[in-house]
């Protein structure tokens, strides 16, 4: 018997991932509350919780549901974001190629997702249908560039969200097509230097937009590679970024790394690992006299009900 899927998600992620929360406009707060960003990466079509090996018991969409959904609860003034590569690595992708994957997503609400170098693995044609038809969330990439018809509507390069009276620029980065994905998959999309593209990103975000904070969703990599920058170059190099939320390189950064921009300020760099291990946190505040304050922490999707959620 053919497996359901719709029903099949619905079992997994119905009871935890409730949706619709409010915006609360700036002109409605005279501070801005705590801003919370809840963040993945390289999740590859990790449905259920790994069954064996280090990492038995780990993972899977049913507790991060549960998991976002409590977080959304006690701060409704949440961002939950992920870093690409949401496909490729389980029996769901070879089955259903993809639409699990993003529906899932959809339901634990996902509010973006930048583009890693296996969600091309079915091709540019496939990624477009799976944002419009199952993901319905906004895919970002500023450097990746899609000549298909509407794929404007579907891939944007930045989006500024306004949350919890905060204005939050959010920009997305894809990794270099050469040695990871081959040219008929990416057929209709071209791949741009990402720094260049950062810079005028990032300055148009500040200087036009006036962000409060400006985030990047990068599929760059912790490090570069062949001649290509990485999530560290992207620091030193670029300007006015608060935050960069990475992938690629299934780094598990416990705490962040934080780079000198060139602006002065301190860019941190955040990653999760994969496969859905852990669901990254990190809240954002308004302090008197001191200005911004981040604080962060790593929550394990795992199947222990104890696990702690609340802010660090």
């Amino acid at each position: 018997m053919a497996m359901d899927r719709r029903q099949f998600l619905g079992g997994l992620v119905g009871a935890g991932a409730t949706l619709g929360f409010p915006l609360i406009r700036v002109a409605e707060a005279r501070r801005p509350q705590t801003l919370t960003i809840l963040h993945t990466n390289d999740t590859h079509s990790r449905i259920d919780p790994f069954q064996e090996g280090k990492f038995k018991g780990q993972g899977g969409v049913a507790r991060r549901a549960t998991l976002i959904a409590q977080i959304k609860q006690q701060n409704p003034a949440t961002l939950v974001l992920d870093a690409g590569d949401v496909l490729q690595g389980t029996p769901y992708f070879n089955m259903f190629h993809g639409s699990v994957e993003f529906e899932a997503m959809r339901r634990m609400g996902y509010d973006m997702v930048a583009i890693g170098n296996h969600d091309f693995d079915k091709g540019a044609q496939r990624l477009l249908f799976l944002a419009k038809h199952h993901g319905k969330f906004p895919l970002v990439c500023a450097n990746l560039l899609f000549s298909q018809p509407g794929a404007d509507k579907l891939v944007r390069p930045y989006l500024i969200k306004d949350v919890g009276g905060w204005k939050v620029g959010v920009f997305g980065l894809g990794v270099r097509f050469r040695g990871l994905v081959p040219a008929k998959l990416h057929q209709g999309v071209t791949y741009a230097s990402p720094i260049p593209v950062a810079q005028k990103l990032v300055k148009q975000l500040r200087e036009v937009h006036r962000c409060d904070a400006v985030i990047a969703l990068s599929h760059l990599g912790y490090v570069g590679f062949d001649g290509e920058p990485g999530d560290q170059d992207l620091a030193r190099q670029v300007p006015g970024i608060d935050i960069i939320i990475g992938g690629h390189t299934h780094t598990f950064l416990m705490r962040p790394t934080q780079v000198k921009a060139p602006d002065g300020r301190m860019t941190r760099i955040y990653q999760v690992g994969h496969s859905g291990l852990f669901l990254g946190r990190i809240d954002l505040s308004f302090v008197p006299r001191t200005g911004l304050e981040i604080r962060e922490k790593n929550v394990p999707v795992d199947t222990k009900p104890s696990v702690n959620v609340s802010g660090p």
